[in-house]
C-alpha cells in the first residue's frame, strides 16, 4: 500500500475496510491455487505431522543457538502443541510463555497458566487495559492501517527476555480451524451454487468484516464496487474443488497471507525478533493443504483441527486446552464502550480522511452515537480509526508514533 496521497490505492482501503486484508501486499508465504488443495485420500499419520513440527524447530533453534525462547500461549490448541513440542525438543532451554488479559473480556490466561505450569514454562502475563493505547506506535511499524493489533504487545514483551518468538500461526488454514464458518457455509450453498454464488456465502460468514451498508463508508475516492470485492475471491470459487476445500483455499490466500503474517513479520522485525512458526514449514505447507477434510474437521460435532488435537492427546495435553477458539480475543463491544467510542468521536469529529475526499462523513454521523451499536460496526470504526491515525503518520505527518491513545 502506497504512502503518498497522490498515489495511494484505493483499492487497497477499500479491502481492508471490507475484507480486512490487502492483496497488494507482497507476501512472504507462497500463493497457493486450487490444485495445491486437491484432497489426496491417503490414510493421515499423525506421527509424521508430529516430527514435522519437531524438525522445523530442532533446525531453526539449532541455527539460532539459544538457551531462551518465548512462545505466545493463548491456550488453544495451536499454542499448545507448539509449548508441548517445543518442550519435547528442547528439553533444557528456558521457556517464557506470554499471554494476554484484556480488560473486560474472556479470561483464557487460567488454561495458559495449567499448560505453561504443565510444561516448566515461566508464564508472563500482559494486562491490558486500553488495548488501543500504543495504536500509533504499532501501526507506524507495520506502516498499514489496521487495528487489531495484539502481537505488537506480544512481541514487545518477548523481546525483553529473548530474541526467539515461537507461535502457532497456520494451525487455522491448514487444519480447518474456523469452525464457526464452516456449517454456515454449507448451509448457504449446495454443489450446485455457481462461483458467485459462493463467494458471497463466503462473505456473510464473515460478518464480524462488513456491514450491511458497507458500500456508504466510501466517499468518492475510494471507487468502492461489490463487484471488485467478488473479483478479488472469485478463482477460490471457480473450480473443481469440494466446497470446503475452496473455503480453505480463499482463507490461506486471505488474511492469513495478507493480514497475519506479513503484520507479525513486520513488528518482529522492527524488534529484532526470530519469529519461528513451525506450522508454517515448508513440508506442511506443501503437504497439509491436501488433507482432505473428513481428517481435519468433524462436520456433525463442529470440531476443526483432527490431526493437532491427536497430537495433543497423544501428549496428554488435550485436556487442558480451551474447547471453544478464541485466540487472542479482546470482547470488541466493550472495548468500544470504555475507550473505542470516546476515540472515534476525538479523532473522526474532525477526520482528515473524510475532509480529503476518502470516508463518508455522513455514514460517521448516522452511526457512531447508537446507543446499540453491533459488533460488525464496532469493528468498522476502529478500522476506519486505524486508517485516520495512519493518514496522519503517513500522509498529513502531523502525528507522532509515540502518541498514546488514553
Amino acid at each position: 500500500m502506497e504512502i503518498s496521497n497522490s498515489s495511494i490505492n484505493p483499492s487497497s482501503i477499500v479491502n481492508i475496510l471490507t475484507l480486512r486484508y490487502d492483496p497488494s501486499i507482497n507476501p512472504n508465504l507462497p500463493k497457493k491455487t486450487w490444485k495445491d488443495f486437491e484432497p489426496i485420500d491417503e490414510p493421515l499419520n499423525p506421527i509424521s505431522i508430529e516430527n514435522s513440527i519437531c524438525n522445523e524447530i530442532e533446525k531453526k533453534l539449532n541455527y539460532i543457538n539459544e538457551q531462551e525462547i518465548s512462545i505466545a500461549l493463548s491456550g488453544g490448541v495451536d499454542s499448545a502443541l507448539m509449548l508441548s513440542l517445543l518442550r519435547k525438543t528442547k528439553p533444557d532451554v528456558k521457556i517464557n510463555a506470554i499471554s494476554i488479559k484484556f480488560a473486560n473480556s474472556i479470561d483464557e490466561t487460567p488454561a495458559a497458566s495449567k499448560i505453561a505450569e504443565k510444561y516448566n514454562a515461566d508464564h508472563h502475563i500482559i494486562h491490558l487495559e486500553n488495548y488501543l493505547s500504543e495504536l500509533p506506535k504499532a501501526i507506524s511499524i507495520i506502516k498499514l492501517p489496521f487495528w487489531d493489533l495484539h502481537w505488537y504487545y506480544v512481541v514487545k514483551k518477548s523481546q525483553t527476555m529473548s530474541k526467539t518468538l515461537v507461535s502457532g500461526d497456520g494451525g487455522d488454514e491448514l487444519f480447518a480451524g474456523y469452525t464457526f464458518r464452516y456449517k454456515k457455509f454449507l448451509s448457504l450453498t449446495s454443489e450446485n451454487s455457481s462461483p458467485h454464488e459462493k463467494v458471497k456465502a463466503y462473505l456473510e460468514c464473515h460478518e464480524r468484516d462488513r456491514v450491511p451498508d458497507q458500500e456508504n463508508i466510501f466517499n468518492q475516492k475510494c471507487q468502492f464496487s461489490w463487484n471488485s470485492i467478488h473479483d478479488t475471491l472469485l478463482s477460490f470459487f471457480d473450480n473443481n474443488l469440494p466446497r470446503l476445500e475452496q473455503v480453505y483455499l480463499a482463507d490461506y490466500n486471505g488474511k492469513l497471507l495478507y493480514n497475519f503474517n506479513p503484520i507479525n513479520s513486520r513488528i518482529t522485525d522492527y524488534f529484532k525478533i526470530n519469529q519461528l512458526a513451525p506450522l508454517l514449514n515448508n513440508e506442511l505447507l506443501t503437504t497439509a493443504t491436501h488433507i482432505p477434510t473428513k481428517y481435519k474437521y468433524d462436520i456433525d460435532n463442529e470440531i476443526g483441527k483432527l490431526p493437532l488435537r491427536t497430537i495433543l492427546e497423544k501428549n496428554n495435553i488435550a485436556s487442558l486446552v480451551t474447547k471453544e477458539k478464541l485466540g487472542f480475543n479482546v470482547n470488541t463491544l466493550n472495548l468500544w464502550k470504555s475507550y473505542g467510542h470516546d476515540l472515534c468521536k476525538e479523532f473522526l469529529d474532525d477526520s482528515r480522511v473524510v475532509r480529503d475526499g476518502w470516508i463518508n462523513n455522513d455514514w460517521i454521523k448516522k452511526h457512531i452515537d447508537n446507543s446499540d451499536l453491533g459488533v460488525k460496526y464496532v469493528n468498522k470504526f476502529l478500522g476506519i480509526l486505524a486508517f485516520e491515525i495512519w493518514y496522519r503518520l503517513f500522509i498529513t505527518k502531523e502525528m507522532s508514533s509515540n502518541t498514546t491513545l488514553d
